[in-house]
């Protein structure tokens, strides 16, 4: 796998990422891990987080 598709397809992923967690946020959905309910700040942590490593990946994948 080239650098060039790496980085597109973790671009891709990083936003498919923040787009569920934008769903978490507008349907109220619970999270679970390991017994240990997710609370929904942290979506609101993870979001610009998501969408930061995802678009900077998809936009480095296009430079290369």
């Amino acid at each position: 796998m080239s650098q060039k598709t790496f980085f597109f397809v973790a671009g891709l992923i990083f936003l498919v990422i923040g787009l569920l967690h934008v769903a978490r946020i507008i349907f109220q959905w619970e999270a679970m891990i390991g017994g240990w309910e997710v609370p929904l700040w942290l979506s609101w942590v993870a979001l610009p987080v998501a969408f930061y490593l995802g678009f900077h990946g998809v936009k480095y994948s296009k430079r290369i």
